[in-house]
């Protein structure tokens, strides 16, 4: 499946919790074996209202409220899928998954290898990633280098409703494990996406903003405060731009590492935090390949090594922030 879609096509403006929506719909409605099933999704419409609506649309045999059983509910959707079933389970958080950390990595990403093949696991476990608006350390967890550890698991973080619905369409499709990371301070960005059917190929990412002076890679949430800082830096004659990976495992090296032999300079940007984090694998990824196209080394802006604070002040010092990103940009460019 290519990213394509028809000349000119006619566009609708919507949310980024509609444009999932819109993918969960069509792919339930073009295959009866997807369900949706979590804590809240039907009666409630979702804990964001992601699901809105599809309760009545659906009914509750495919759109399944569960008890706050995080470990039981997807140990049910491994079972489901192994039966041939399309499962997408909803974590009202992703710091909720940790309760069923023994399914998704024990069973989910290693069925397909343990049974020789014959149970693919078609699961998509979806919900936000990231900090929110002062929710305090144990809810503000970023996974995506966490998950993205271990073989077997496609991790997912788009930052803009045209990459999540697309991207949500070859989700549901796939028939690996899938986590599928939003970000609960995105569900209100308004974008305008077809209204024509598209896909967004798993793997590939997307140049955000064109420039010659700096690479930044930017994760998720992360993007919109890096598009800020480009516009700040481009005040003062440095041109950045702006790659995102939009899936994190697999990984489009290919074209961060293009972007770097262009430019000559990269900073990383991501929520997650600097030690063993995405950025860490990216800086090792483009050493290895673009060492010599490198005109300063690498720097990575990260969640600071502290637990995320409660108070609005340091929450947003602890954070990556623009001035942090601007900082760093600087660094490499030597002003």
């Amino acid at each position: 499946m290519s990213e394509t879609t028809a000349d000119a096509p006619a566009t609708v403006t919507v949310e980024m919790r509609e444009a999932i929506r819109q993918a969960l719909t069509e792919e339930m409605e073009r295959d009866e074996d997807v369900f949706v099933m979590g804590e809240e999704v039907a009666e409630y419409n979702g804990a964001y209202k992601v699901t809105k609506g599809m309760l009545d649309h659906f009914g509750p045999r495919r759109i399944i409220d569960t008890p706050i059983t995080e470990n039981g509910f997807t140990g049910l959707a491994i079972g489901a899928a192994m039966a041939g079933l399309r499962p997408v389970i909803e974590f009202m958080s992703w710091n909720f998954s940790f309760v069923a950390f023994d399914q998704i990595i024990s069973n989910a990403s290693k069925m397909l290898y343990m049974s020789g093949g014959m149970f693919p696991i078609p699961l998509v476990m979806r919900g936000p990633n990231g900090a929110g608006p002062r929710v305090s350390s144990q809810h503000s967890h970023s996974v995506e280098a966490l998950y993205a550890h271990f073989p077997g698991i496609i991790v997912i973080s788009p930052s803009t409703p045209y990459d999540a619905k697309g991207l949500m369409k070859s989700a549901i499709r796939n028939n690996n494990p899938v986590c599928f990371l939003e970000n609960e301070m995105l569900y209100g960005f308004k974008q305008e996406i077809p209204t024509d059917e598209y896909f967004i190929d798993i793997g590939v990412g997307d140049i955000k903003r064109e420039g010659s002076d700096c690479t930044i890679v930017a994760i998720n949430r992360c993007v919109h405060r890096a598009l800020d800082a480009c516009k700040q830096l481009a005040d003062e004659g440095i041109s950045c731009e702006l790659v995102d990976p939009r899936t994190i495992k697999p990984l489009d090296i290919d074209l961060i590492v293009q972007s770097v032999r262009k430019t000559n300079r990269l900073v990383i940007v991501e929520e997650s935090h600097e030690f063993g984090g995405c950025a860490a694998e990216i800086t090792t990824q483009v050493q290895d390949l673009a060492f010599d196209d490198l005109d300063a080394p690498i720097k990575r802006v990260t969640q600071m090594e502290c637990p995320l604070p409660y108070a609005a002040n340091l929450e947003s010092e602890t954070i990556p922030n623009v001035r942090r990103i601007c900082e760093a940009v600087r660094a490499v460019c030597y002003r």
